[in-house]
């Protein structure tokens, strides 16, 4: 595996990794791993694209379309 220097950290960066490696039980340079990993593994979604997917799932009934009105009914279902 390879190796990485990481030079000028800025101390309150460092304090928050510190602080994150510890909630998650793991040591500071696994932290920054799983950090790495996170931003290079995630992409980017197309707008169009998952508008037009959203699109696709109303046309097919399977996701309400959501008016001041309907939204009234679900938040005072059940209630007295």
């Amino acid at each position: 595996m390879a190796n990485i220097t990481v030079k000028n950290i800025p101390d309150d960066l460092y304090e928050n990794l510190k602080a994150y490696a510890a909630m998650n039980h793991r040591s500071l340079n696994n932290e920054i791993i799983v950090c790495i990993e996170k931003v290079i593994k995630s992409r980017r979604i197309d707008k169009e694209s998952f508008l037009d997917r959203v699109q696709n799932f109303r046309s097919e009934n399977r996701l309400p379309y959501l008016t001041d009105k309907t939204l009234q009914e679900i938040k005072t279902e059940g209630r007295m």
